[in-house]
């Protein structure tokens, strides 16, 4: 499992988190001890993999935390996003953010709020171009980090890492 250090920006989290038990039973469906303690993980964790929300709630095994997973996005109280190869990394649905992650050693980071603008102009291009809308909840940048860029002997700039410039 590959380890991913997270830089968090100050996420957009309301106070009241939605209500698990009335979305179940608005499909027929009861609220189990499992249901409660894999949301609450998602929700502590902030970021994790099923493997590190079944790490977190010991009692609840590995494919019944894929499972509860699964219903929690259908009822959208969780989104995934997929950090790199490995597994997806769950998020309660109300934390909406995006993320760059390092090729190299990655790193994970959310993207400040104030250059999330960025995303809504290339969305809004996309529009007025073709028609193509950007499903924002799966959207990721991958990229090289400073630390990564630095270390390689590369120079960060406005639109591309370059080789040997300083």
């Amino acid at each position: 499992m590959s380890t991913h250090t997270h830089a968090h920006a100050t996420a957009r989290v309301p106070e009241q988190p939605p209500d698990l038990a009335r979305r179940l039973r608005s499909r027929g469906l009861r609220m189990t001890a499992q249901r409660e303690q894999v949301l609450d993980a998602v929700r502590s964790l902030g970021h994790a993999t099923p493997e590190q929300i079944s790490d977190a709630v010991s009692d609840v095994d590995v494919a019944t935390v894929y499972r509860t997973l699964e219903l929690l996005e259908e009822l959208d109280l969780v989104r995934h996003t997929h950090l790199g190869h490995g597994a997806p990394s769950y998020r309660p649905s109300e934390d909406d953010h995006l993320h760059v992650v390092c090729h190299s050693c990655g790193r994970v980071v959310e993207v400040p709020h104030d250059v999330e603008h960025a995303v809504d102009d290339l969305d809004a291009a996309l529009v007025k171009a073709n028609g193509f809308s950007i499903d924002r909840s799966h959207f990721t940048v991958f990229g090289t980090c400073a630390d990564c860029a630095q270390r390689s002997g590369t120079h960060v700039t406005g639109n591309k890492a370059a080789p040997g410039k300083r």
